[in-house]
């Protein structure tokens, strides 16, 4: 039997473990002030976040001249959500009917099911990954519109709940919108059929699909969700070169 991954760490070596206490350790040594020193964020995070931005920014230029809002399922800490708001504000700042979506309990999942069992993922449990982040978000979201242009039409939203339920009441409550980017990052099969269920439709051609968790070990539900979505034809799934992790699709 395979052993268990860790459920945030993922494959890190101890070296890689240690080194965010590290990089802190010298941050906090550092007697610059603290926007002097986020000025200069390159050099305290670790290579595979920058990596992630980059890879996200590869995918929000992919759809720049697609119609469409962007919907990430799966807000987590927010690194996504906000990395997706400053591209929009930095690329196509009058833009004003791209909205950025974000689905999150902040409670953590609200269940595993039968479907999200693998060996390498029987210890994945109710709860995991809680990030009790909206009421920061919600404060960062107020900053991020205070100084962008047309900050006075609302560009970012936040969706607290089980996906399986506010999704579809999300896409009762809003028929006009269209999805440029669907990032799947909930990890789990059942909330994952259910966004694909009710925003694929949504997604004219040229708008892309991504996926945070395909073929990988600790989360088969999310690739059962988007087989079980495409049963009919194969998605050709494309990888950013230098990322090993999202998979997405152009849909044509």
């Amino acid at each position: 039997m395979s052993n268990p991954i860790n459920v945030a760490g993922g494959l890190r070596t101890d070296a890689e473990a240690q080194e965010g206490p590290r990089n802190r350790a010298i941050f906090e040594a550092n007697p610059s002030p603290w926007e002097t020193k986020m000025e200069n964020f390159p050099k305290y995070v670790r290579r595979q976040n920058l990596t992630r931005f980059l890879a996200l920014y590869e995918i929000f230029k992919r759809t720049l001249q697609v119609k469409g809002s962007i919907v990430e399922c799966g807000v987590n800490h927010g690194f996504g959500l906000m990395s997706w708001a400053k591209f929009s504000a930095i690329l196509e700042p009058v833009n004003l009917t791209r909205r950025i979506y974000g689905f999150d309990t902040f409670e953590g999942f609200p269940g595993v099911s039968e479907k999200d069992r693998s060996a390498s993922s029987m210890h994945v449990k109710e709860g995991d990954l809680r990030a009790d982040v909206h009421d920061e978000l919600s404060e960062l979201i107020d900053v991020y519109d205070s100084t962008r242009f047309i900050g006075h039409v609302n560009k970012v939203n936040l969706i607290r709940g089980d996906a399986t339920t506010t999704i579809p009441q999300f896409v009762e409550d809003n028929p006009h919108v269209l999805v440029s980017v669907l990032f799947m990052d909930f990890d789990l099969y059942e909330p994952t059929r259910v966004a694909l269920e009710y925003l694929l439709p949504r997604m004219p051609k040229g708008a892309v699909l991504a996926f945070d968790e395909l073929d990988n070990p600790l989360w088969p539900g999310e690739t059962l969700a988007m087989l079980e979505a495409h049963s009919k034809r194969s998605l050709r799934i494309e990888r950013v070169e230098f990322d090993p992790y999202i998979g997405f699709a152009v849909l044509d």
